[in-house]
């Protein structure tokens, strides 16, 4: 009787229980990352004794030519690529984040398209920040000051994507919760954040009245475009979650 019961089910085509989306099973967040593995190897392995010397020169606060000056087109190159592996990595976090805390995001877009639309955001931040930098250099501070600055900040984008990496392979593949995400996400951020005012008083502090200026600069530059991009992007998921 169960025998038949059985043969009459499967005969009859019983609906399954669909899997959820998960990124670890993407093979497109697996060719991404792979793509940033080949690519991180590649870059040490031509420049890493100028990498090294940007991380020094960052810690030690040497005066100094500009790298822009100094350094070759392909050590340029390899600089860009290594700003727009942070913005990848930085996007597969946004996406594995929102996945988690807002999953009928992927049932009404493409998670490929979802993906490319968080970098294309982390892109447009960065292009932002770099404009507003450069605005306030050139009323505040002499060319030099301002392209040091400049510099300093790109050296901690590099090694932002290296640190990234091993981050995202856990968020990724061994299904970290999302509370323990976030705390090792604001880890990094708060770690960023201390290395930035480090070089913001190293660069513009003269005195301790200058140092109480920079703190509110760095809550107006910092802090609040930070809360900007989060409050941004989860109006943007709601405005795709409605619309699509």
């Amino acid at each position: 009787m169960i025998t038949m019961l059985m043969a009459w089910t499967v005969a009859a085509g019983a609906e399954g229980i669909p899997i959820p989306y998960s990124p670890r099973m993407d093979d497109c967040i697996t060719v991404v990352l792979l793509c940033c593995f080949f690519l991180s190897s590649y870059v040490l392995s031509r420049s890493r004794k100028f990498l090294l010397q940007l991380v020094k020169d960052f810690l030690l606060h040497r005066e100094r030519t500009s790298i822009f000056a100094t350094s070759t087109a392909t050590d340029m190159r390899y600089l860009l690529l290594l700003i727009l592996q942070t913005c990848v990595l930085a996007g597969v976090c946004f996406f594995n984040y929102f996945n988690d805390k807002q999953p009928v995001l992927v049932q009404h877009i493409p998670p490929v398209a979802l993906l490319g639309i968080y970098v294309g955001i982390c892109l447009l931040f960065l292009f932002l920040k770099w404009l507003i930098y450069s605005f306030l250099g050139w009323i505040f501070f002499d060319e030099s000051t301002t392209s040091l600055w400049i510099e300093s900040y790109s050296t901690l984008l590099y090694y932002l994507g290296f640190a990234l990496f091993p981050f995202v392979l856990f968020i990724v593949y061994f299904d970290l919760s999302l509370q323990f995400t976030v705390i090792i996400g604001l880890f990094l951020l708060f770690l960023t954040g201390i290395l930035i005012f480090y070089k913001w008083l190293k660069l513009f502090c003269n005195n301790l009245y200058g140092s109480l200026l920079l703190i509110l600069y760095f809550c107006a530059l910092e802090i609040v475009p930070c809360l900007m991009l989060y409050q941004g992007m989860m109006q943007l998921n709601d405005y795709l979650i409605i619309n699509f």
